[in-house]
């Protein structure tokens, strides 16, 4: 396991931590494919290389702005691990940016080029990894983007709201209308499904369910169901004060019932520190695995504005 949080400083208002792990079970996943990114007030970068923590310096970085990212790679396809970690490259490279019109552009840019990359590797399919991720300029509100079955997380006292929708096959049957909100939430909140209906660098089989589609799909008021049009994929964030935020990997909910898992999560924050909480969050997942678990890789950010 890793925890990352020394060494970094995110000013006066936020607090912001990791950890990752190969994951828990008898049968661990033979590495870690996932990957994140942490880019603090002063351009120090946090992040997985070859599955150990990295550090560097990103030049020409704004003071104040910050950069946190969770990326999954899809290690079924083959090079899961090389994508999350190109995916990490290319945002260390990517500048910061102040409104969602450069985010989406500059990332849409970035999911072109690399999968051009891969393309041109001998492999049997080319990867993908997830990637949600906070952009969070000094000024104004964080801008997430989001792609694939990652999440983001808002954690209350006593309740657990997420802030994402998955980019899974029961998303597609609701955008077409063929099941309801509780049969959504049944499939995906809580049971266990792994199939991923777009990824980063990947591509997406939303729009049509039979062949892979190179570009990216926003899903938004445009394409979302009304149950589902606030959790549009780009998109104003504000930050509670009294909340805990936490973006993590599937391996958390890759088990028999991914509501209970999460459930427990308000305990394991109340009254912690980033970093704390982390710990707390991946630990008590280690030492307590979830009925029905299907082992894979965790990651762990949490981010909480400073009291």
């Amino acid at each position: 396991m890793h925890f990352i949080s020394e060494a970094l400083d995110f000013g006066p208002r936020l607090d912001l931590a990791a950890a990752t792990s190969v994951g828990a079970g008898a049968l661990k996943r033979s590495e870690n494919q996932d990957n994140f990114l942490l880019i603090d007030a002063s351009g120090q970068a946090a992040f997985l290389a070859n599955q150990l923590p990295e550090r560097l310096h990103v030049p020409d970085w704004p003071a104040g702005h910050i950069r946190a990212a969770v990326l999954d790679g899809m290690g079924g396809h083959g090079n899961g691990r090389e994508a999350a970690e190109a995916g990490v490259q290319g945002l260390l490279a990517m500048p910061a940016c102040t409104s969602h019109a450069t985010l989406a552009a500059k990332l849409d840019q970035l999911h072109a080029q690399l999968q051009q990359q891969f393309n041109q590797a001998p492999a049997a399919r080319p990867p993908g990894t997830t990637l949600t991720l906070l952009e969070m300029p000094p000024d104004g509100d964080p801008l997430l983007y989001h792609v694939g079955d990652s999440r983001l997380y808002e954690i209350s006292e006593n309740s657990v709201t997420c802030l994402t929708v998955d980019h899974v096959p029961a998303t597609v049957h609701a955008m077409a209308g063929l099941i309801d909100e509780s049969g959504w939430r049944a499939r995906v909140h809580g049971q266990h499904h792994p199939q991923i209906a777009q990824a980063f660098i990947l591509g997406n089989v939303i729009n049509d369910r039979l062949e892979l589609q190179l570009p990216l799909v926003a899903l938004d008021a445009g394409n979302l169901p009304p149950f589902l049009v606030h959790l549009g994929d780009r998109r104003a964030l504000p930050l509670r004060p009294d909340a805990v935020y936490v973006l993590a990997s599937d391996g958390f909910w890759s088990c028999a019932r991914p509501d209970e898992a999460i459930a427990r999560w308000p305990a394991l924050c109340r009254g912690k520190t980033a970093a704390q909480a982390s710990e707390a969050i991946l630990c008590d997942f280690m030492h307590q695995p979830p009925a029905g678990l299907h082992s894979d890789n965790l990651t762990a950010l949490v981010l909480r504005l400073k009291a």
